[in-house]
C-alpha cells in the first residue's frame, strides 16, 4: 500500500526565508512531501519548481483555512505579528505547525494555545529557526553530561566582507521590521531567576566575544529574542538562574542602526495623528535604492553560539556549542540557509518520526533530536563545534556608537 502524500504549506513562502525553506525541500525531501507556497505574491522563478503557489491573505480567517484545510503541516515564515493569526489557522485545519519565533513577548501569547494544540492532537514548534531555532537546540548539546546549568548565554555575530555595489544605507538580511524591533524596543533577559526588561542597546549589557574566524571579535547588544521567553521553562529543573540574547554585526552597520534608534526613525507611533510613522518613511526611503550588486562571490559568514555554564560532578564548567555558516553553506545559499532550513528539516522529522509526536506546544529544545539535527544542519554545509568556554566580559573599548543610558530604575520586571 502506498504512503498518501503530505501537503506541507510555507505561509509567507515567497520571502527571503520562506524562498530558502522551499528549496530545502525540493533538494533533500526528495518529493516525499507536497509543497505549497501561500503568499500575497508569487515567489521568485526558480524558487522551488516542484512547489504550488498559492495566494493568500493570512489577516483573512476564510482565506487561510481555503489554504491550509487538509494540510499536514504549516510553515509561517512571515513577520512575527502574524504568528497568532497563522496558528490559529492551522489549528482549524488540523495541521502541525512551525515558526521562525515571535520576539518573546508574541512567543509568550502563543505558549497559552497549548491546550488548543492538545485537544486538537497537533503539534506546535515555537521558534525554529537559526535564532531562535539552532541556539535552543546547540543548549542541550553543550549541556550535555552536566549536572545543573546555571546560565545560557545565546549570541550571534554576523560579518559581511562581500564587495557591494550600490549598497543602500541600511540593509537588513531578514524582515526589515523585526530587525527594528529586535533593536528598538526593550529586550528581555532572565536573570536571578526572573525576567527582566532592559533599554535598547543598553551599555551595561554589551559584550565583546572572539568568535572562531572569519567573524572574529565582535561587540554584542543584548536585544529582544524568543529563546530568553522558553529556555529558561526548558531547563527549570536543571536550576538556570540567568539566560541572555546578544548579536553584533559589523561596526558601521551598528553605528548607523544606533543613529537611528537614537533619533528616533525607527519608532512605529506617528508623530502625528494619522500620519506616517518614522519607520514607515525610513523604510520608504530606503526602498529607493536600487537593489545592490556585488563582485566576485558573496563573503558572508554568521556564528550563532550557545554559551552553557553548569557544573559536572562538583566542578564549574562552561561549554560553548557553534554553528558556522558560511558563504558556501546550503549549496551556496550561504548563512541564511541556518534560518530557512530548520523549518524543512522540522517538518521532515516530523513527518518520518524522528520527531516524537507530542501533541500541544513545545519548543527546539524541548521537541528537536539533537545529534539527528546536528547531521541534518552539516548535510546542508554548516559545521557544528562543541568546546570548552570563557565567561562573556564587559566590552571595554571605547565606543563611538551613540546609547541611550541604563538605570536600574529602567530595569522593569516581566510579570
Amino acid at each position: 500500500m502506498s504512503t498518501p502524500r503530505r501537503r506541507v504549506v510555507i505561509l509567507g513562502g515567497s520571502g527571503a526565508m520562506g524562498r530558502i525553506t522551499a528549496r530545502d525541500f525540493e533538494r533533500t525531501a526528495h518529493g516525499a512531501l507536497d509543497v505549497v507556497i501561500a503568499d500575497r505574491i508569487p515567489p521568485l522563478p526558480g524558487t522551488a519548481a516542484g512547489a504550488t503557489f498559492v495566494e493568500v491573505d493570512v489577516t483573512d480567517p476564510a482565506s487561510l483555512h481555503g489554504v491550509l484545510d487538509g494540510a499536514f503541516a504549516v510553515i509561517a515564515s512571515l513577520p512575527y505579528r502574524f504568528n497568532l493569526q497563522a496558528m490559529h489557522g492551522a489549528l482549524a485545519a488540523g495541521a502541525h505547525y512551525v515558526d521562525l519565533g515571535g520576539l518573546f513577548h508574541v512567543t509568550r501569547e502563543q505558549m497559552k494555545l497549548a491546550g488548543d494544540f492538545e485537544r486538537a492532537e497537533c503539534m506546535a514548534i515555537l521558534g525554529m529557526g537559526s535564532a531562535p531555532g539552532i541556539l535552543n537546540v546547540l543548549a542541550v548539546r553543550a549541556a550535555r553530561g552536566m549536572d545543573t546549568v546555571q546560565a545560557i548565554h545565546c549570541m550571534v555575530g554576523a560579518i559581511d566582507r562581500t564587495r557591494w555595489h550600490n549598497l543602500p544605507p541600511l540593509g537588513f538580511g531578514y524582515s526589515p521590521d523585526t530587525l527594528l524591533d529586535e533593536f528598538a524596543l526593550e529586550s528581555a533577559v532572565f536573570r536571578d531567576g526572573r525576567f527582566v526588561m532592559v533599554p535598547p542597546l543598553d551599555p551595561a549589557e554589551r559584550i565583546e566575544v572572539r568568535f572562531p574566524s572569519p567573524v572574529g571579535i565582535l561587540t554584542l547588544d543584548s536585544t529582544l529574542h524568543s529563546e530568553v521567553a522558553t529556555l529558561p521553562l526548558s531547563f527549570a529543573d536543571r536550576g538556570v538562574r540567568e539566560v541572555t540574547f546578544r548579536q553584533g554585526f559589523e561596526r558601521e552597520f551598528m553605528d548607523r542602526l544606533a543613529f537611528l534608534v537614537r533619533l528616533g526613525l525607527v519608532d512605529s507611533q506617528p508623530i502625528h495623528p494619522g500620519g506616517m510613522t518614522p519607520r514607515q518613511m525610513l523604510l520608504a526611503l530606503l526602498g529607493r535604492f536600487p537593489a545592490p550588486t556585488y563582485d566576485g562571490e558573496p563573503q558572508r559568514s554568521e556564528i550563532l553560539r550557545t554559551q552553557v555554564v553548569g557544573r559536572r560532578r562538583g566542578r564549574l564548567v562552561i561549554v560553548n556549542a557553534d554553528c558556522h555558516a558560511g558563504p558556501r553553506a546550503g549549496w551556496g545559499i550561504g548563512p541564511d540557509i541556518d534560518t530557512g532550513a530548520p523549518p524543512s528539516i522540522a517538518v521532515q522529522m516530523l513527518a518520518a518520526g524522528e520527531i516524537v509526536l507530542r501533541p500541544g506546544v513545545w519548543f527546539p529544545e524541548q521537541a528537536v533530536p539533537v545529534d539527528p539535527f546536528i547531521r541534518e544542519l552539516e548535510r546542508r554545509g554548516m559545521r557544528v563545534v562543541c568546546r570548552p568556554g570563557t565567561a562573556p566580559r564587559p566590552a571595554t573599548r571605547r565606543s563611538s556608537r551613540p546609547r541611550r543610558a541604563a538605570s536600574p530604575r529602567t530595569r522593569q520586571p516581566v510579570s
